[in-house]
């Protein structure tokens, strides 16, 4: 292999590692943006409470110690009422949509449970690891150099390689050794496949990650898909196929 060779497999390491950093880190920010939102949103509906109960009490302070012989103007307290009134009814209609969507969400989940057993193929970055056992595919050119990096939940890289494309689909498999050898735990790594062109340049080669289907759960915004400890939007699954022929 001449200093080139090396030089170049080296740059396109690089840019796959960087891209699953890239891809774990923003997992990692979007879980715990999330789990914020939740909790902003709890923290505005006891807010709310607490100002309404605080209004009340101060106004039926103010009303109990008013002058009779100048009694305040009612049109003020009477407009503020108004406008928690109508918070409150907002706040109720909300609640009641949540319900409704809680409700459909479980429908939903219990016809989607016959998913569990099939092997699911998804456009996702999140490499599901089970069993000691990943896999995605990429389509290729024959001979085209592709660099393939996976990191885990923490942004580090513990698995690369460099293979030798193949004409048409090709599936890379990994057996869940880091590069040092040492056998690593199931779960949810991130993975990024790099190839480059003949100026030097790299670039992001599509691919599609598959695993088998565990369970079904509720996402943030979409039913998501379990293949161990892996969770996939189902909307980015984009192929099932059972496993009885095998």
């Amino acid at each position: 292999m001449t200093t080139s060779s090396i030089s170049s497999e080296s740059q396109l390491l690089q840019a796959a590692e960087s891209s699953a950093k890239s891809s774990a880190n923003t997992s990692a920010a979007s879980t715990s943006s999330t789990s914020a939102s939740a909790s902003s949103a709890t923290s505005a509906l006891s807010s709310l409470a607490d100002n309404y109960t605080t209004f009340l009490t101060l106004l039926t302070t103010q009303l109990k110690n008013q002058d009779p012989s100048s009694p305040m103007s009612s049109d003020t307290f009477t407009s503020e009422l108004a406008q928690f009134a109508g918070v409150e009814q907002q706040v109720e209609t909300n609640q009641k949509l949540s319900t409704l969507i809680s409700l459909n969400e479980d429908s939903q989940m219990t016809s989607d449970t016959s998913l569990v057993g099939q092997t699911a193929t998804a456009d996702s970055t999140t490499l599901p690891l089970q069993n000691s056992s990943a896999s995605l595919s990429f389509s290729g050119t024959s001979g085209e150099t592709v660099a393939i990096a996976v990191a885990n939940s923490a942004g580090t890289i513990v698995k690369d390689a460099v293979v030798s494309a193949n004409s048409g689909t090709n599936t890379w498999t990994w057996d869940g050794t880091d590069n040092s050898g040492n056998q690593l735990s199931d779960g949810a790594y991130s993975v990024a496949v790099e190839t480059m062109d003949s100026t030097g340049a790299t670039s992001a080669v599509p691919f599609t990650v598959s695993g088998k289907v565990t369970g079904v759960t509720k996402g943030s915004s979409d039913m998501e898909v379990e293949m161990g400890s892996a969770d996939i939007p189902m909307s980015d699954v984009t192929n099932l196929s059972s496993n009885s022929g095998s």
